[in-house]
């Protein structure tokens, strides 16, 4: 950087909590309709965006799993991960662990060959054209058999599939992460990390439950954990990573206003959080801006966002050379405000 470059505005980042499906733009969904002959009950991609008002999660899912239908062909899911990497490159994001909804798919026909070739030519697309690297997580579904997500992962170890990772996403409330146990420990022993979805509509223990039973690595959400002191002491102390995501907790209703959001209270209370977009097509916003708009609704200081930052990275599943790489940038950039 010369003395007349002046530095970035945001800082370098990854982004650890964000679904495939969820990158999904009504335009690139109408092609993708158009090139499957796939019939949407929209008529245009400015009616399909206007139905982007949801009133709770489930609201949410019932459209995001109807909408994914368009995705069909190796070619759909390439694109889609090409056309997500562009936009996180343009946004700051220099690493992306992105979640993929693999059961959907599969129950409606689409062969896991085809679903798997195109993730890994999206992502290897993105990283030679953008610099920006990418692990896949298999996300297994709260709200579907825990049976099905075994007999998932036994199709994607079979096929030698490029997952790093196993999730569990999907419905919080009504679902337990208990029947998940054994689906996480065969993951475990073939080497997949583990991260899961708790305290976004669900209590506080709920990120005990996903810390103890299925022996995650990270919890995704996790901003109902402040209810909770014993919950909020034992995450600090064990520096448990907590993918934040205050943008869709505002849009899905989890609390009323950006202003009432979470997020200075978890980082004044020590804990190990990062901002992510989760589904930005959806919510109206990606992870750069995000991070816009949590730093002006609560004044964050250059040193706040450069935390936030550096714990996206920290909590990432990459190989600690290239965290400390990563970590090395972040610091450049807090150091250039």
């Amino acid at each position: 950087m010369t003395a007349t470059t002046p530095p970035p505005a945001r800082p370098p980042r990854a982004e650890l909590h964000l679904h495939l499906e969820g990158t999904l733009e009504p335009e690139l969904a109408f092609a993708l309709a158009e090139r499957n002959r796939v019939a949407l009950p929209y008529r245009d991609p400015g009616e399909l965006r206007a139905a982007y008002a949801f009133g709770d999660l489930q609201s949410f899912l019932d459209l995001y799993h109807a909408t994914s239908q368009v995705l069909r062909t190796a070619d759909d899911f390439a694109d889609l991960t090409r056309a997500y990497l562009r936009r996180a490159a343009a946004g700051g994001v220099r690493h992306a662990e992105i979640m993929v909804d693999l059961q959907t798919h599969l129950e409606r026909g689409v062969a896991l060959e085809d679903v798997v070739a195109g993730l890994a030519e999206g992502v290897a697309d993105g990283e030679a054209s953008h610099g920006v690297s990418g692990l896949l997580i298999l996300a297994f579904l709260r709200h579907r058999p825990a049976a099905e997500a075994e007999a998932v992962l036994d199709a994607v170890l079979a096929a030698g599939a490029p997952f790093a990772a196993v999730g569990l996403a999907s419905t919080e409330v009504g679902f337990a992460a208990t029947p998940f146990a054994r689906a996480f420990e065969r993951a475990a022993a073939h080497g997949l990390r583990r991260t899961a979805h708790a305290a976004e509509e669900g209590p506080a223990s709920n990120a005990v439950e996903v810390l103890d039973v299925l022996g995650v690595e990270r919890v995704d959400h996790g901003i109902r954990a402040m209810e909770d002191e014993a919950v909020v002491a034992r995450l600090v102390a064990e520096r448990v990573p907590l993918t934040v995501c205050p943008w869709s907790n505002v849009r899905l209703r989890a609390v009323p206003s950006l202003a009432a959001h979470p997020l200075p209270a978890m980082m004044a209370a020590g804990l190990n959080v990062s901002i992510n977009s989760d589904d930005p097509s959806y919510f109206g916003a990606y992870v750069d801006e995000v991070d816009d708009a949590v730093t002006a609704a609560f004044a964050l200081t250059r040193d706040q966002r450069a935390d936030l930052a550096a714990a996206s990275f920290a909590g990432s599943f990459l190989p600690p050379e290239q965290i400390a790489r990563h970590l090395a940038a972040v610091d450049a950039w807090r150091a250039a405000g």
